[in-house]
């Protein structure tokens, strides 16, 4: 069968972000399906060769042990030699792999909810690109014999084929900060750190505490709990403003549940959003140079910081390309970040001292946190005033679930036929009432509305669940939330 006759059949997504989708569906012989097929696929481009090492990682989803053990099975088939690395965070695994040259596995649904999982698919020489995703979905797989019962179960055990944990890509992601970032650096510095169901829980705290902060565990959970960086929960909202109502901590400290997306708070208890973050963190790490996606907020080009703002359609594959095209343009060091907080980092960086924190070209909710926080006892500052001097321009966003991806690629399309005079009308029509007159449309990913008051509404199918995305940008936090508000009245009208 063919990935993408597979992909029909089971309900499984598959793209740039790996295969995601719910978890009755993964079945062992989907999983087992989609792993054979990116390894025949790295077999085509010679990045893969049997007795070769294959790592796999996981969050902690209830379902992902399961799938584990089938990409196990499928990475012994095809003659590799799996690595089990534990349950980590998702940059902790993708480092391993590139440190090795070999290929990578993490098994995350990331912020969905947990009756939903995924695959994330690494090459040896980092994230998979849409060339790749293509590729893939070309191979053909083989449903071994006697292997699934008609259920795509496992008919017999195969636990043992994932060997026990080893702890050496786990202790080189904490070894990885800590030996670049001087020790003490945060010493004086309270930290409360969310840790509800994150994988990254442990080592954040493991890094901020060695790092000389006071860290204090908040809010830990063994109940998957599904936090999204770009649509805060309001009970993660309130937990916020209850612990530093405390006065007990100079910021919060969290990520999703695979650890690549940071969470960030300030002694307020205001979550910061990530395309404010990614500004903070760039331009502490002395950045020349930055990818990021349609979508961020326009204060990165306003604050003046950097060289080159390189705008990329949304999704780490088109951020890690644009990071590509700066570095050839002689433009380093170079990063990439994203509205949900994800930062890229394309160049090595190295310190006074003649540390090298090697390039990570995926997203790192660890490094955010570490630099932001930084910075603010080198400023002698508290983390909203570090937010507060930045260009006050302000983003919202928030989503439509369980709406299928085809109904709003169609509702977009009636709205952006290239015919600019009638596609204003219509856009006018639906949103005009709300946000006035539109400038501008920029179609480069969904459709972004700039309005003649300023102010920016964008629309976007998600890329790896049946949802439709509200971005907005305002000049204040509260115009713009409220705007994000008004849209989503009107898209559910859509359904």
């Amino acid at each position: 069968m063919q990935i993408s006759d597979l992909m029909a059949e089971s309900g499984v997504g598959f793209g740039t972000s790996g295969a995601r989708g719910l978890v009755e569906r993964m079945t062992d012989w989907v999983c087992y399906a989609y792993t054979c097929g990116f390894l025949s696929y790295l077999t085509e481009i010679q990045a893969f060769s049997p007795g070769q090492a294959v790592g796999i990682g996981g969050d902690l989803r209830p379902s992902t042990p399961r799938i584990m053990v089938a990409c196990a099975r499928a990475v012994r088939d095809q003659g590799g030699q799996p690595i089990n690395l534990g349950l980590i965070p998702s940059p902790a695994v993708a480092g391993y792999g590139l440190g090795r040259s070999i290929p990578t596995l993490m098994v995350t649904g990331s912020h969905i909810p947990a009756d939903r999982n995924g695959i994330k698919f690494n090459l040896p020489s980092g994230e998979i690109l849409k060339p790749d995703e293509e590729g893939i979905r070309a191979q053909t797989v083989v449903r071994p014999e006697g292997l699934f019962d008609a259920d795509g179960a496992f008919s017999q055990d195969q636990t043992w084929v994932l060997p026990a944990p080893d702890d050496s890509a786990r202790d080189a992601y904490i070894a990885r900060y800590l030996d670049f970032f001087p020790r003490d650096c945060l010493k004086g510095l309270r930290v409360g750190v969310y840790e509800h169901s994150s994988v990254a829980r442990d080592p954040l705290s493991r890094v901020l505490s060695a790092l000389g902060a006071e860290v204090t565990r908040l809010g830990r959970s063994d109940t998957f709990i599904p936090v999204d960086t770009e649509a805060v929960r309001p009970e993660d909202q309130a937990r916020a403003r209850d612990w530093a109502a405390s006065g007990r901590f100079d910021a919060l400290i969290s990520a999703d549940g695979d650890g690549d997306r940071p969470l960030i708070a300030d002694e307020r208890g205001r979550w910061l959003r990530g395309d404010l973050t990614g500004v903070l963190c760039a331009r502490r790490l002395g950045i020349r140079a930055l990818a990021t996606p349609v979508s961020s907020n326009t204060l990165v080009e306003r604050c003046g910081s950097f060289e080159q703002v390189l705008r990329t359609r949304i999704g780490s594959p088109f951020v890690i390309e644009g990071m590509r095209r700066l570095i050839e343009a002689g433009l380093e060091p170079v990063a990439g970040y994203e509205a949900n907080g994800g930062f890229l980092l394309a160049s090595a960086l190295v310190n006074a001292e003649g540390g090298v924190l090697s390039a990570l070209p995926t997203r790192d909710a660890l490094l955010v946190a570490v630099t932001i926080l930084i910075d603010a006892v080198e400023r002698g500052q508290p983390v909203s005033a570090l937010a507060d001097g930045l260009p006050q321009r302000f983003t919202h966003s928030d989503r439509l679930k369980d709406f299928p991806t085809e109904l709003s690629r169609a509702r977009l399309a009636a709205l952006n036929t290239g015919n600019r005079t009638s596609d204003k009308v219509a856009i006018e029509a639906t949103f005009g009432k709300d946000f006035g007159p539109i400038a501008t449309l920029d179609d480069t990913d969904g459709l972004r509305l700039t309005f003649e008051s300023g102010e920016i509404l964008h629309l976007r199918p998600s890329g790896n669940a049946p949802e439709l995305r509200a971005y907005a940008e305002a000049d204040s936090p509260e115009r713009a939330e409220v705007m994000v508000r008004m849209a989503l009245e009107t898209l559910a009208t859509w359904r």
